[in-house]
This record gives structure tokens, C-alpha cells and sequence, in this order.
């Protein structure tokens, strides 16, 4: 028989989306026996599991779900947010370790959790698409990483990307004809762009993690993972960096070489410029500026991407730049408090100088005291 599902609610993420009111998700940790990974739901969710199960199985579940609150709201209650993730966090346990089987082997059960129909431990690949997929929605900012568990699990699914990218990229430079070259370059890029995503993920619940052991709290269900094993972390992250960079540059120069072709490897011929000519007419210039209406040329990184692909890179390059503004916020603020300690030390500076001018003028004054009762003397 399987080994009991471990289930536990460590933590709780805000989300204030831009169309609908601000809400509380619940980060629900599963511990599966070669895998753990996480899911968040809201508690409308789990009060819709709850009248499902009821209804299926015509008896309510071991524990009563946590009551909803009328009068405040988790959003702007830290207490109630404590007491209900306690409290949904008993819920789900009691179901998952009763010896009573007939909740947890309801299809509701099941869905809710993100697990197969078919076994409770679940495949690498529904694991892969549940953890991509949550980290493409943008919501957590890292804190789903911040269990050690969690994290390593990102890491391996992130190395697995890494690894189809370079079978896609071998495959491209051996395909021979178009239409493969397209698919398995699509595919490279579709690879790279949720790795790039998860390295991101990674990186940020790696920060959280360091912060905490700075504060000595501990990581989530984890515990402390001490600063030898952040400083191997956060090498395997910089490794990953350098592998993904080199996968890009290697599917960069792979699209220019095909660009560069005249013949492709399916016999067809590249057009050339009289073939434009005949099919534009000759004589017609394009304007040199910005044409108002015109649609955007591609580019390497875009030519090859679908449009999950493509959205999920235009997310990547908006935090590229927004840490990049962040690096020039930086260094403005550190010229500012240089130019402010260069004023002050100009200040002392003249504030010494006008002393010595005081003290010349003061030494001028007695030595001509000196000269006059030199000359009455002599």
C-alpha cells in the first residue's frame, strides 16, 4: 500500500490582482514519496471541496471546514489568517489520514490537489507542467521556494528543461527540412523561456531564505539550511545561469546560420532580390522612420516562440528591466551621498582656510607691531 500523502499549509500569499478585489492564497505543501511540490487555492475553493464531498459521499468529512468570517476579512486580519490556515490545514490532514478512504478516492479529491486519476504519487511530467504553470502565473514572488524540498524540486525540473532545450537545439542543427527546423527550434525556445522563468523563481525564494537566516527564523517546514548550503545553492543557480545564456547564444547562432543559407537542407531556394522585386514591383522604397500602423519585425528571440511563449519572455525581459532600473537607482543614490560627503569636506575645507587667513592677518598685525618698535629703538 502507498504511503499516506503528507500535506501541510506552511505559509499564505496576498494577491492583489488589477481586475477583481485583493484575496489570501493558501500555499499547500504535498509531500509525495519521490516528489513535493505546491499548490494554492483560495478558500472559496476549499468550501466548494467541501460541499462536494459531502454530496458525493453523503456524510461530511472527519473535521469541519474552518467557518467563513462575515465581519472581517483575512486580507486585512493577520489572526484570521493564522487561525484559518491552521485550520484548513487540520482539514486536509484528517482527510488524508483517516483510515476512511472514501474522500480521498473521490475525483474531487484529486483535482483539487492537482494529482493523477490513476495513482496518488503523481508522474515527473504533471509535477513539471503544475510547477511551470503556477510560476508563469506570477503569483507567490519566490515564497513557494522557500521550503528546501520545494526548491530542490524547482532546481531539478529547471535542470530538465535545460536538458530538453539542448536536445531540441540538436535536433534543429540536424534536421533536414524546414518545417523540423521550426518545431524543434520552437521547442528549444519554449524550453529556455521556462527555465528562465523558474531560474528567476528560484533565485528570488533563494533571497527570502537568506533573509530569514539572517533574522534566525526558519525556512518554511524545512528548518534552517545553514550558509554553506546557501553558498551551494546559490553556485548551482549561477551554473544555471551560465548554461541557459550559452543554450540562447547557441540557438541565436542557429537561427542566423539558417538565415545566412542560401539553400535549405529541403532543397528549396532562398528568395533573391529579383524575386522580391517581381512580387513587391521594383522602385518601391519604405520609409526610413516609424511607420504609425506597421507591424513589429521579428527577432531571434521571438521568431520561433508561440504566444504563451512570447508573453512569458516579455515578462522576463519587463523584470530584467526593472532590475536594471534598480542597479542605476543604486548608483544614483550612492553619486548623491558621494557629492553630499564632497560638499561637506569642500565646507571644512574653507572653513580651515578662512581660519589660516585669519591667523595671517592676525601674524600680519604683529609683525608690524614688531617693525614700528624696532624702528623707535634704533
Amino acid at each position: 500500500m502507498a504511503p499516506p500523502l503528507e500535506i501541510s499549509i506552511p505559509s499564505t500569499t496576498l494577491s492583489t490582482p488589477a481586475d477583481s478585489k485583493p484575496f489570501t492564497l493558501y500555499n499547500i505543501t504535498l509531500r509525495l514519496p519521490l516528489r513535493t511540490f505546491v499548490v494554492q487555492k483560495r478558500y472559496s475553493e476549499f468550501a466548494t471541496l467541501h460541499t462536494s464531498l459531502t454530496s458525493l459521499i453523503s456524510s461530511p468529512p472527519p473535521v469541519p471546514l474552518p467557518a467563513k468570517s462575515w465581519f472581517s476579512s483575512t486580507t486585512k486580519s493577520p489572526e484570521l489568517t493564522e487561525k484559518r490556515r491552521i485550520g484548513l490545514e487540520e482539514y486536509l490532514r484528517a482527510i488524508a489520514e483517516n483510515p476512511d478512504r472514501r474522500w480521498r478516492d473521490t475525483s474531487v479529491w484529486r483535482a483539487f490537489l492537482n494529482l493523477p486519476s490513476n495513482s496518488g504519487s503523481g508522474s515527473a511530467r504533471s509535477v513539471r507542467d503544475d510547477l511551470t504553470r503556477e510560476v508563469q502565473r506570477g503569483l507567490g514572488g519566490g515564497e513557494r521556494m522557500v521550503d528546501s524540498q520545494v526548491w530542490l524540486d524547482g532546481h531539478r525540473e529547471m535542470k530538465g528543461l535545460l536538458h530538453e532545450a539542448r536536445l531540441f537545439l540538436g535536433r534543429r542543427d540536424g534536421a533536414t527540412s524546414s518545417k523540423e527546423q521550426f518545431e524543434a527550434g520552437a521547442g528549444a525556445k519554449r524550453s529556455l523561456v521556462k527555465a528562465g522563468a523558474l531560474l528567476q523563481e528560484l533565485d528570488a525564494g533563494l533571497k527570502i531564505v537568506a533573509e530569514q537566516e539572517k533574522r534566525g527564523s526558519t525556512t518554511g517546514n524545512g528548518g534552517k539550511i545553514g550558509a554553506g548550503e546557501l553558498r551551494r545553492r546559490g553556485d548551482l543557480l549561477g551554473s544555471a545561469k551560465v548554461e541557459k545564456e550559452g543554450l540562447e547564444k547557441l540557438a541565436v547562432s542557429l537561427a542566423i546560420k539558417d538565415q545566412n543559407s542560401p539553400i535549405t537542407r529541403n532543397g528549396s531556394i532562398a528568395a533573391s532580390e529579383d524575386d522580391k522585386n517581381g512580387l513587391f514591383g521594383p522602385g518601391v522604397s519604405r520609409p526610413g522612420g516609424r511607420v504609425l500602423g506597421a507591424p513589429v519585425p521579428e527577432t531571434d528571440k521571438t521568431r520561433e516562440l508561440d504566444n504563451e511563449g512570447v508573453v512569458q519572455l516579455q515578462k522576463q525581459m519587463m523584470q530584467d528591466q526593472d532590475l536594471d532600473v534598480e542597479e542605476l537607482a543604486k548608483i544614483v543614490r550612492r553619486q548623491r551621498e558621494m557629492g553630499i560627503a564632497i560638499h561637506e569636506e569642500l565646507e571644512l575645507q574653507n572653513e580651515m582656510l578662512q581660519r589660516v587667513d585669519e591667523d595671517v592677518d592676525r601674524l600680519k598685525g604683529k609683525v608690524d607691531v614688531a617693525k614700528k618698535r624696532t624702528k623707535k629703538i634704533s
